[in-house]
């Protein structure tokens, strides 16, 4: 039988390898947070991994789908009540949420946002798409400043909800093409229809110019999210600026990169490449000591 500490250390290893393997844009500002805390923000992000991969699992019905996502909330559930789950990364995952106090309505709202997700295949309007990203993102920035630690400014987690928001409104923009393939589009279907588009004329770029204005349009709405929580940062604990100036910085490059060019959205998937990431990550390092611009 193993100790119960060597079981917690198991638990964080693992859902620090989820992250390396996984967190393709996250990995590179995550590592820059310290200890405890860089471990906490694995055992959060690895919890959301297994939310999403039961929301996506290939090859299963959408009600045994459901069924595994109220399962999954109920582990949850137990996890906030004290109870000890015998997985290692769950018992991580619980460990985080005691240390920090963390609450547990921003994860009821992530597993709200999956459950959604189960039945997506066209957005209405721009109220629906911001609700989804206040479910699957800004649930997750108020998460992150609990774990960072701020100063208490009012106006902290109002800023973490926009940061998130910018985020998901990126990735929305960037994955058109794959989230089409899997029979889905977050766009609002209004503003398409506004733009004298719909999705196939998108995906296809039949109208060049009309495809362009309509994908600037989108990018502004995200860039609005960007300008809003660009104070966030200097309110969070010293330690942890890197962390999040650094995944701010990758996010809003991949942004800007799609402004520039929007027809990439259905040519490629527009990233970063690992160096450039991590010239980011190097970055961040001089920014929390006041030195980056």
């Amino acid at each position: 039988m193993t100790s119960p500490d060597l079981d917690l250390a198991r638990g964080y290893d693992a859902c620090g390898r989820i992250v390396k393997s996984r967190a393709r844009n996250f990995w590179y500002g995550l590592r820059l947070t310290p200890e405890p805390k860089r471990s906490a923000l694995y055992a959060i992000y690895a919890w959301m991994r297994e939310a999403d991969d039961i929301a996506d699992e290939e090859g299963a019905t959408l009600d045994v789908r459901r069924l595994d996502l109220d399962a999954f909330r109920v582990r949850t559930h137990r996890i906030f009540l004290g109870e000890t789950d015998p997985d290692p990364r769950w018992r991580a995952f619980g460990d985080t949420v005691q240390r920090y106090a963390l609450p547990r309505a921003p994860f009821d709202a992530m597993i709200d946002g999956q459950d959604a997700d189960l039945d997506w295949t066209t957005c209405a309007d721009r109220p629906v798409l911001e609700r989804f990203c206040w479910q699957v993102a800004s649930t997750v920035g108020l998460i992150c400043v609990r774990i960072w630690g701020h100063d208490g400014d009012p106006d902290v987690e109002r800023m973490a909800v926009d940061r998130g928001k910018a985020f998901q409104l990126t990735n929305v923009i960037r994955d058109l093409r794959e989230d089409h393939g899997r029979m889905r589009t977050y766009l609002p279907a209004d503003e398409l229809e506004a733009a004298g588009l719909d999705l196939d004329a998108l995906i296809s770029w039949r109208d060049a110019a009309r495809c362009d204005d309509f994908v600037r349009g989108q990018v502004a709405h995200a860039e609005a999210y960007f300008r809003a929580s660009a104070g966030l940062d200097a309110h969070l604990s010293e330690e942890c600026r890197a962390t999040s100036w650094a995944m701010t910085r990758i996010y809003h490059e991949l942004l800007r990169r799609i402004e520039r060019d929007p027809s990439r959205i259905v040519r490629e998937r527009v990233g970063l490449g690992s160096i450039r990431k991590m010239a980011i990550a190097w970055r961040a390092r001089r920014y929390a000591r006041g030195v980056a611009s």
